[in-house]
């Protein structure tokens, strides 16, 4: 689940790109043009990169999606009792579904993220693989089911990343939202394509760094 994609007219970043600021801010503060012209870089970043992405043939990715489930396995070790949150694979990103799986198997407890409002974190709702799902935010699978609950382990797709473990999404801002408001920090992974990586994502003050990124390529 990587919510805030621009292509969504009731969920896309206003033109104007304010909602990358401090609420205290107005236009006439002295880095809100910088502000600005951030959030403008990173829109054609993020269609650029996009872009290359689903250009990436389909066993391209999913050979990709492999390798990166075995560096998960080896980073992360012993998943019995933990919550692993998710995502459901959107725009070429890797499909981790067959990984997923095996969290289950070994005593883990997985974990969707749903969209509930513009500009309000995201709610981690249980989910087992046999379990049934439907069409959330952008038609994206969530549980019809499952409860609230609160990750001990948060794999994110990227769309961009640079080395400081900063992650360009899609520009709503859920992830971020979501885990300044967690009462305990989980462990978060990145995840994405070597084609991802980008000098810096140049972060602003609400943006928060991954603990690690596990980047096929890299």
């Amino acid at each position: 689940m990587h919510p805030g994609d621009e292509d969504n007219p009731g969920y896309a970043s206003p033109p104007c790109f304010m909602h990358e600021l401090d609420p205290a801010f107005s236009v006439e503060h002295p880095y809100a043009q910088a502000a600005v012209d951030v959030a403008r870089w990173r829109k054609a970043q993020r269609k650029r990169l996009l872009a290359e992405r689903l250009a990436l043939p389909a066993d391209v990715r999913a050979q990709a999606a492999q390798r990166i489930a075995s560096r998960l396995d080896a980073e992360i070790g012993t998943v019995e009792g933990s919550v692993v949150g998710i995502y459901w694979p959107f725009r070429g990103e890797p499909d981790l579904r067959e990984w997923a799986s095996t969290v289950t198997a070994r005593g883990g407890q997985l974990a969707l993220p749903v969209v509930l409002e513009k500009g309000k974190p995201l709610e981690f709702r249980t989910w087992s693989p046999r379990e049934k799902l439907e069409k959330g935010v952008w038609n994206i699978p969530v549980p019809t089911g499952g409860v609230a609950t609160l990750p001990d382990i948060v794999v994110a797709p990227v769309v961009g990343y640079d080395e400081a473990g900063f992650r360009l999404g899609y520009g709503g801002g859920f992830y971020d939202r979501t885990l300044a408001t967690m009462p305990s920090r989980p462990l978060t992974f990145g995840v994405g394509y070597a084609l991802a990586k980008l000098p810096t994502i140049y972060p602003q003050w609400h943006d928060i760094p991954l603990d690690r990124m596990i980047i096929d390529g890299s």
